[in-house]
């Protein structure tokens, strides 16, 4: 384990990198025997400070649990990270481009809990009886590291690259659609940039967050009631620039759009 100075000094930079709209070098590069224990003891010591501050946790996402995820990455285990009440947008917003160090975004789907979901073998049924509602959502991912080079310890610290969440279309039951083959159509700036299916997401997307739940547990936590879980995204990230639009056609679940300016 690192020095709890130098996980507290490494959060540190993380959150001024977040206020300055900028990028630290590697941190595994400056720490090549940092463990991904290490990685979560940073993010907590960032969150914790947030909370203080008066930010409200309203959720978590989850990345890196598909295979275009983790081909475009070179990660290949999932990772995430927490999501504050101040980052998310209704569907159709205007987002500052200004307000990220740099902008992708990914397709996911996110649930909504209406009953505490608790490892250690939570499964997709325990997920899927939990879940009130499941919607559409786009993830704006911003990172705070360089990104030549980044591991997962990287990622992690880096709150899971998570910057912000506009959420949108038409929310449905659990059981009223086949969560497996929901589909998306990415637009940006009237352009197709990516395709792909809910499956791509561990052949279900209630799967990860189950897994976010086992994984809670050897932490001594759980998920509760009325949190929003995003289960990771089902297609490569796409790059934004300023002034981009960008909308998501997920067909009988309707639609998502926001514009950076």
């Amino acid at each position: 384990m690192l020095d709890p100075d130098v996980i507290a000094a490494i959060a540190e930079e993380l959150a001024e990198a977040d206020r300055s709209h900028s990028v630290i070098p590697r941190i595994t590069a400056r720490y090549p025997d940092a463990t991904i224990e290490d990685s979560y003891a940073i993010q907590g010591v960032w969150r914790d400070k947030n909370i203080a501050a008066g930010r409200r946790l309203i959720g978590r996402k989850i990345g890196l649990t598909s295979k275009a995820m983790q081909a475009a990455t070179g990660i290949t285990e999932p990772d995430y990270g927490v999501m504050f009440d101040d980052t998310v947008w209704e569907n159709g917003a205007t987002i500052p481009y200004d307000a990220f160090s740099n902008v992708r975004i990914e397709v996911e789907l996110a649930f909504l809990l209406k009953e505490p979901l608790e490892g250690p073998n939570a499964t997709l049924f325990d997920v899927l009886r939990a879940a009130e509602y499941v919607t559409p959502a786009l993830e704006v991912l911003n990172s705070h590291i360089e990104l030549e080079g980044r591991t997962i310890v990287d990622t992690i610290s880096d709150n899971a690259a998570y910057g912000g969440l506009v959420v949108g279309g038409n929310p449905v039951r659990p059981d009223q659609v086949d969560l497996r083959w929901v589909s998306a159509l990415l637009y940006r700036n009237e352009t197709i940039e990516e395709t792909g299916v809910a499956a791509g997401v561990l052949n279900h997307p209630a799967t990860g967050v189950a897994w976010l739940a086992n994984k809670f547990h050897q932490h001594g936590a759980r998920l509760e009631a009325g949190e929003l879980i995003l289960a990771g995204s089902f297609t490569r990230p796409a790059w934004i620039s300023r002034g981009d639009s960008v909308l998501c056609d997920y067909g009988p679940l309707g639609t998502i759009s926001c514009r950076f300016v």
